[in-house]
């Protein structure tokens, strides 16, 4: 990817610059209430598994289904994204999640939950997340009237969703301990509305649709064909994928780590989740901050990298006082790669085919997570969970390493959109 340093800026003034236009502000604000509910359902929900089965193979087949939507669907998502409303699609994908969250509630609050019931529950999300989430990626520039803060607003998203990874699973833990985790299944359910709201508030100016011609599966080829003959979205895409699949997963572990090696319950839970929140929003911070998408290519692969050693970290431990800040090293890391992907992506895709290579994208990053949550699991109870995540780990630092050797005809491939579209005008080659 090109790099000139003039246009590298890193500057406080930069980071909220998105939030000037209204309904990405409307935006932001619902979806910052409703992420905090998400993660106290996630941490709740892990946690409710553990204590009712104590078994580490089951942690990771909850997580199997949720995610494993999107591993299937998401592509055929990015297509809906390209031919329909994606501002009416996400009223919807909103309301159904709504919907779940309200459902687990009442089940816990009276007694009558059982671990078939939470796969099932944890499948419908999957699918609701497996539209709703490449959808939003792609509506992203229908809020930014200025094409030069897409950058700042990716980044943003990804802070906002990190803030509530901060607060949300604390909350959780505290909760749980108080309450039991119904209640923060039912808090989810209400943080919707705030989501909803903020849609149904904003004034999109309607999007030039073309009327599809041809069959969706043909939209659907036309949309992998594209990604794969693209030497630079072909690369961020397998990166992403490794990561997800290798690395990510370490967190459905967390609740092994806090019980059996930190000796800690909930609240221990709550505080290395929310660790990585923490290093997360610095990540996404320090990203909004950029002035300019230039330099984000060598940042790919030396945050997969130093996500990957982070792990290794946390495996190599035993101790909770050394674990944290690894966590919110990973954390820090593994925001940082994700988001300048997504940023590099959405700057060099057509503006036809955005919705399709989000989809791609989120294939990438969530859809590799379940098989990585099944495979983590499965390890887990046969080598132990240290030996898991060191596994993890080194896979991710390989494959970061791998991406280096290719950064330079990456950088060749991406000057010329670069430069057709006016990001760079002259072009210094590190």
């Amino acid at each position: 990817m090109p790099n000139n340093n003039s246009n590298n800026v890193v500057g406080v003034k930069h980071i909220f610059r998105a939030l000037r236009h209204r309904n990405y502000r409307l935006f932001f604000g619902g979806q910052s209430i409703s992420l905090v509910g998400t993660w106290m359902q996630q941490v709740a929900m892990s946690w409710m598994v553990y204590r009712l089965t104590n078994s580490v193979l089951l942690l990771g087949i909850v997580g199997f289904s949720g995610q494993i939507p999107a591993f299937f669907l998401t592509p055929l998502a990015g297509v809906i994204a390209d031919r329909y409303n994606r501002h009416r699609v996400l009223i919807v994908t909103q309301t159904l999640a709504m919907l779940q969250a309200l459902i687990l509630s009442v089940l816990v609050l009276t007694n009558r939950i059982t671990v078939e019931q939470i796969v099932a529950l944890s499948i419908f999300l999957g699918l609701v997340n497996s539209f709703d989430i490449p959808v939003r990626q792609a509506f992203t520039v229908e809020m930014i009237e200025e094409r030069e803060d897409l950058g700042n607003a990716i980044a943003l998203n990804s802070s906002m969703v990190n803030a509530a990874r901060l607060i949300g699973p604390s909350l959780a833990g505290v909760l749980i301990a108080a309450l039991g985790e119904g209640i923060c299944f039912l808090l989810n359910g209400v943080s919707y509305l705030a989501a909803i709201g903020a849609l149904l508030a904003m004034k999109i100016a309607p999007r030039k649709i073309k009327p599809p011609d041809t069959h969706v599966l043909h939209e659907l080829k036309e949309g992998f064909v594209y990604a794969f003959n693209s030497t630079p979205i072909k690369f961020i895409l397998i990166l992403l994928s490794l990561v997800s699949l290798m690395g990510v997963p370490y967190q459905v572990l967390m609740p092994v780590f806090a019980r059996d090696i930190f000796h800690g319950g909930s609240i221990t839970l709550g505080f290395l989740m929310a660790m990585s929140g923490i290093g997360a929003l610095t990540g996404a911070i320090y990203l909004a901050s950029r002035k300019s998408v230039i330099g984000l290519g060598k940042i790919i692969p030396l945050f997969s990298g130093l996500f990957g050693l982070a792990v290794i970290a946390v495996a190599l431990s035993g101790a909770l006082w050394f674990s944290m800040p690894a966590i919110c090293v990973a954390g820090f890391a593994m925001m940082v790669q994700m988001a300048a992907s997504n940023t590099v992506l959405q700057t060099i895709v057509e503006e036809d085919k955005r919705g399709r290579i989000m989809g791609l994208f989120t294939m990438a990053f969530m859809g590799m997570v379940p098989f990585g949550s099944l495979l983590a699991g499965s390890l887990a109870s046969k080598i132990g969970a240290p030996n898991t995540l060191l596994l993890g780990g080194t896979c991710c630092v390989i494959g970061a390493l791998i991406f280096v050797r290719k950064l330079p005809s990456l950088r060749e491939k991406i000057r010329p959109i670069y430069i057709e579209k006016g990001i760079i005008t002259e072009v210094t080659m590190k």
